[in-house]
């Protein structure tokens, strides 16, 4: 097909192949294609609602489709195809049916050949023809709201064991609320009430976090392409997110170990918070390392990050014990949490992900907690809801280091579990789900 006549829908249908074939990320794929098609507003918002859109209704989708296709073999970009008309035919009140319809038969006969597109025409006839199955007809409960939600069983399940059911529902219904553009400024070089002048004057609607103290939600734009941006005074950062160096309550001479820190934006936070101190910056992949660094000279904080390229388990190689005042572990987790802003998360892990990666926790904590003063404290955080990896994790590292206590994780929400730990829930401020521990080493 020629490349100059892409439109919205036939992107689409490549990203949405693209997701199901090789894991890519929708956030990344589709601002890949603004960067390189100029795709005028109006076809930018349309890409990115049926993206997403699909992705967030992927299993209802499924649902309806099956009796129309009956397990038919067909190629990937056919079944997105018909996934993504299916969604524009049954959400997106503003499309005509028509118009749905000659875009997909388009599409079929660009891509495939004329068997393709009878296929396809044939397919979207007989869906507008008979209707979809209705869900509420589905009489197992857990089930009905796997499919009606578009989030997999085990997933449903464990929330229900966790939270009860009532509650359940009310994140599994808050994940398809489109996420917020949230900020942190570096109030180091910038005061909260400078940004927010800055980007009223810049045209964007602005207001301060519920959530995070140093954080601004702001609509009307991206902030990627303020001058703000580029001179590091802001930072891209979930409201969520902010809170986890929040509760770390830092003085600013403190000797710091971000433990799996790429791509490092706990890091700048940290170092905003630092006079004479240092934080030391670990990942295990060198390209993300020069993205701390990078990021760490745009903040103008290079004089207080020190990068490494080194795997949290072996700080052995690299450090005397007790080296540090304060030890980060944001660790590598299921994401879980992160459902409304990537979607596609949901669907590829497994319940057994969540006990691998259990363990992969507990052996980072394991390995690092030697390497904190006596008083000093070790702050564990995950952006998963799971207590799999994370209560569950705290408990079994308490049961064997005896030299750490449990304190209250402190920020401006002054919220906490009876257990001190901190749980955001999706629902709870349409943020991220996250997960805060703080641990203090009293002997």
């Amino acid at each position: 097909m020629n490349e100059e006549k892409k439109t919205s829908r036939l992107i689409a249908v490549e990203i949405l192949t693209k997701i199901a074939k090789n894991g890519a990320y929708s956030n990344l794929a589709i601002n890949q294609v603004l960067k390189k098609d100029q795709l005028s507003r109006v076809d930018a918002n349309l890409l990115t609602i049926i993206v997403y859109g699909v992705l967030q209704n992927l299993l209802l989708l499924e649902f309806w489709l099956e009796p129309f296709v009956k397990g038919k073999k067909m190629d990937e970009w056919v079944k997105q195809l018909l996934l993504m008309s299916l969604y524009q035919l049954k959400f997106l009140d503003k499309v005509p049916d028509h118009a749905v319809l000659n875009e997909a038969i388009k599409i079929a006969k660009g891509k495939g050949h004329d068997g393709t597109r009878k296929f396809v025409t044939g397919v979207l006839h007989a869906i507008l023809r008979k209707g979809v199955y209705d869900t509420a007809k589905i009489e197992d409960e857990i089930t009905r709201l796997s499919i009606n939600y578009s989030v997999p069983v085990w997933i449903v399940e464990e929330l229900k064991k966790q939270v009860g059911l009532e509650k359940t529902v009310s994140i599994l219904s808050s994940l398809n609320k489109a996420p917020k553009q949230a900020i942190r400024v570096n109030e180091s070089k910038i005061s909260i009430e400078d940004v927010k002048n800055e980007l009223i004057v810049e045209g964007f609607k602005v207001e301060n976090s519920r959530v995070a103290a140093g954080s601004l939600i702001i609509e009307k734009g991206h902030i990627s392409l303020t001058q703000l941006f580029r001179e590091g005074k802001v930072m891209l950062q979930d409201e969520s997110a902010s809170l986890v160096v929040e509760s770390m309550e830092l003085s600013g001479d403190e000797l710091v170990l971000d433990a799996c820190a790429a791509p490092g934006g706990k890091t700048m936070q940290i170092a905003d918070h630092l006079t004479t101190g240092m934080v030391t910056a670990l990942d295990i992949h060198e390209h993300k390392v020069k993205l701390i660094r990078e990021n760490a000279i745009k903040c103008g904080f290079e004089k207080k990050v020190n990068s490494l390229q080194l795997d949290a388990r072996k700080v052995n190689e690299k450090f005397e014990l007790e080296s540090f005042n304060h030890i980060l572990v944001d660790a590598p987790c299921s994401g879980i949490g992160l459902m409304r802003r990537k979607p596609e998360i949901r669907y590829e892990k497994s319940l057994q992900d969540s006990l691998n990666l259990h363990k992969i926790q507990i052996g980072i904590l394991d390995k690092v907690a030697n390497y904190i003063k006596v008083g000093g404290y070790l702050t564990y955080s995950t952006c998963t809801i799971l207590e799999t990896e994370n209560g569950q994790v705290i408990k079994e590292f308490l049961e064997a280091h005896h030299e750490f206590e449990q304190v209250e994780v402190r920020t401006k929400l002054n919220l906490v579990n009876p257990n001190n730990s901190l749980t955001i829930y999706p629902d709870d401020y349409e943020s991220d789900g996250f997960f805060i521990a703080r641990l203090k080493r009293v002997r």
